[in-house]
C-alpha cells in the first residue's frame, strides 16, 4: 500500500509536471524528488513528519508560540 502511494506522489508531483527529453534527465529528477520526499516533505500519515524523521526517530522541533 505504501509503495502505491509513493508512486502516485512521484507521478503527480514530478513525472506529469515535468516532461523530460532523456531517460537520464528523468532519472535525475526522480532521484531528486525521492530525496525531497524522504528528507523534506511532511507526510500527513506520519503526523506531518518526514519518512527520515520517523525512520531515524528524530524528535520534532518544538512549535513556536
Amino acid at each position: 500500500m505504501y509503495v502505491e502511494r509513493l508512486w502516485r506522489s512521484i507521478k503527480q508531483e514530478e513525472v506529469y509536471r515535468h516532461a523530460c527529453k532523456t531517460v537520464a534527465k528523468a532519472r535525475k529528477r526522480i532521484a531528486d524528488y525521492l530525496r525531497y520526499f524522504n528528507e523534506e516533505r511532511p507526510n500527513q500519515g506520519l503526523d506531518n513528519r518526514t519518512p527520515d524523521d520517523v525512520f531515524y526517530k528524530r524528535k520534532p522541533l518544538p512549535r513556536a508560540a
